[in-house]
């Protein structure tokens, strides 16, 4: 009897998230099962069950997914994931927690790629403001940003202390400099975005962080990335479903959320795939997080460019 493709979905929520159990059915695995309240320090164990009770030929059937909100425990867990396995028992590994890191990467990776076509530019040395930083899309969106030279400002609309914690820890793990500025006041929030070349909008579904008239002060601005599709939108207008549209009364373009969303969409998609086995008979496991997601949105939308 053929063995089935199964998913082991790793998550510390409660509940497995429906948009990666969705996701993985249409990727091609057969079976999904989902493990919650995951702790870290049961990863190993989990892991080890699922490598060795099929044998050389059922381990490369099958993969594990991490889930959860956080991305720095989905990192450690795909980490000690990895760190559990030893070749040949060793099977992919793909962390994308809240959709974060394809989010993040698909988000980046238009932002990119409208710098480059409507106006001759790279992300170097661009200033990225980045309102909703520490929540798991905005935070992950700006240490891609920094680790492509871009200078990246996390805006504090609350604590500046908390944020400021936060970004000393994520500065240190990837070897960047990301700065924290106050936008505790519209004052202070509209001081930021007249010195901002890109905005990013990552707040919560349902919050608007800019307004026409702070974009109306942004003289220096180029683009700003949206994620929320919940009304009202992050960004006043730019609609969810513009994709480099000149936002109206200003000169920089506009990214929507559903813009976003579908190149994350196929972006998940292929990084599923691209945990089943080939007919490759010595292929070695992919361990897949936001910089391989990162690295496949740019290809994608090269590809179809």
């Amino acid at each position: 009897m053929e063995k089935a493709r199964i998913l082991h979905l790793f998550t510390a929520a409660k509940n497995a998230s429906p948009f990666d159990v969705n996701m993985a059915f249409d990727a091609g695995f057969a079976k999904v099962m989902p493990y919650t309240n995951v702790a870290l320090s049961e990863v190993t164990g989990l892991t080890q069950d699922a490598i060795f009770s099929r044998g050389l030929s059922g381990v490369k059937l099958e993969g594990i997914f991490i889930g959860g909100r956080d991305i720095d425990l989905a990192m450690q867990m795909l980490d000690a994931s990895k760190k559990a396995m030893f070749a040949p028992f060793a099977c992919s590994v793909f962390a994308d927690p809240s959709g974060a890191f394809t989010t993040a990467a698909a988000m980046i990776a238009k932002v990119e790629y409208h710098l480059k076509s409507q106006l001759d530019e790279t992300l170097t040395g661009k200033v990225v403001s980045i309102f909703g930083a520490t929540g798991p899309v905005g935070s992950c969106v700006g240490i891609i940003a920094a680790q492509q030279g871009a200078v990246v400002q996390l805006v504090a609309h609350k604590s500046v202390e908390e944020v400021e914690e936060k970004a000393k820890a994520w500065n240190e793990k990837y070897q960047i400099n990301m700065v924290v500025v106050d936008g505790t006041t519209d004052e202070k929030k509209m001081d930021i975005i007249s010195k901002t070349d890109i905005a990013i909008c990552a707040a919560a579904a349902g919050v608007q962080v800019l307004s026409q008239v702070h974009l109306a002060h942004a003289k220096q601005l180029k683009i700003v990335a949206d994620v929320n599709a919940v009304s009202p939108l992050g960004a006043e207008g730019v609609g969810v479903s513009d994709d480099g549209a000149l936002i109206e009364g200003t000169k920089a373009y506009g990214i929507g959320a559903m813009a976003v969303g579908q190149l994350k969409y196929i972006t998940q998609h292929q990084l599923l795939k691209q945990m089943m086995p080939s007919d490759q008979p010595f292929e070695k496991p992919k361990y897949l997080e936001f910089m391989a997601a990162f690295k496949l949105a740019r290809e994608l939308l090269k590809s179809h460019s």
